[in-house]
């Protein structure tokens, strides 16, 4: 799979493609369903297929402070579209120029001169360029014009609920992970490389391995069963948590994972933990005894929660 960073690159595209355009936080069932259908477009065709996004996603420019925690950062997704077997993924920068383009000038700079398409493939609720005044009708003229197709993908539902990025979201914050991964189409995990912490957690007895979040904000809070993948060819049980640490005062969440059983030393292991089931919420604790005592707890609590999954 080849990645274009900045429109600056287009220039290096090679060839025609069909393409698809859109946020893909979390890659779910439904953005699933749009990239086997780009797939099988470009394959009948004997063109690429393509994949546009956005670093940073628009609302996360326009308006940071109200920017939804996201399911997947940048690197999760471009794995999830190796796995579809994508050709190519077309990563723009989110810019004040990208952000005042007209539809007609998206379309013709973007979509026609850049990317050579012949067919595009989008969600029925697609919007796109300033003031989100480009939709499938803009296109569908557009492609008249510059001679290529546009093909709209219907609503996927699952559990009689349409899938989205915000209803997962949702069902992560309740602590609804068995839901959440049903509209994902697999368990949910965040993925990232062990780092150096402050080893409050080895100190107290429970060593743990820390994860960057590299996100905005976490779709999960509070102490998980999980399991750890990547050290191995099974997965190893474990305790998750994710939040700020109140109990020390901190304010950047981080999430810390401790895997039960196991001593071995993995800083700068790349590792992805699977979220099982929410135990608790975030708590602060008056003294490190109860800390102590609430963490045996825990660990007594994921051994159970695991041991039927």
């Amino acid at each position: 799979m080849e990645l274009i960073r900045g429109l600056h690159n287009f220039g290096n595209c090679s060839g025609a493609c069909v393409a698809t355009i859109g946020n893909f936080d979390g890659v779910h069932l439904g953005h699933q369903k749009i990239l086997d259908q780009l797939k099988y477009e470009a394959m009948s065709s004997g063109l690429q297929s393509a994949v546009i996004i956005f670093e940073p996603q628009p609302i996360e420019f326009f308006a940071p402070e109200r920017a939804p925690s996201r399911l997947t950062r940048l690197r999760e997704k471009l794995e999830e579209f190796q796995r579809h077997d994508i050709d190519r993924v077309l990563c723009i920068s989110f810019d004040e120029v990208l952000a005042n383009l007209s539809a007609d000038d998206f379309i013709k700079q973007i979509l026609v001169d850049g990317l050579k398409i012949k067919e595009i493939i989008v969600g029925d609720d697609f919007r796109f360029a300033k003031n989100r005044e480009g939709d499938f009708n803009t296109l569908k003229n557009a492609g008249k014009q510059h001679g290529f197709n546009v093909e709209m993908m219907e609503t996927f539902v699952c559990d009689d609920e349409r899938i989205s990025s915000t209803l997962i979201r949702q069902y992560l914050a309740d602590g609804e992970i068995e839901k959440a991964n049903r509209m994902l189409g697999r368990p949910y995990r965040i993925t990232g490389r062990v780092i150096h912490g402050e080893k409050r957690g080895r100190d107290l007895g429970f060593p743990t391995a820390n994860i960057e979040l590299k996100r905005y904000l976490s779709p999960v809070h509070g102490i998980f069963s999980g399991r750890v993948h990547g050290l191995g060819e099974a997965g190893l049980d474990a305790v998750v948590y994710v939040g700020s640490r109140p109990v020390f005062n901190g304010e950047k969440e981080i999430l810390e994972v401790h895997i039960l059983d196991f001593n071995h030393t993995i800083y700068g292991e790349r590792i992805q933990v699977e979220f099982i089931e929410k135990l608790r919420g975030d708590e602060n604790f008056d003294s490190g005894e109860e800390l102590i005592e609430q963490i045996n707890k825990d660990i007594e609590n994921a051994r159970i929660s695991l041991q039927t999954r």
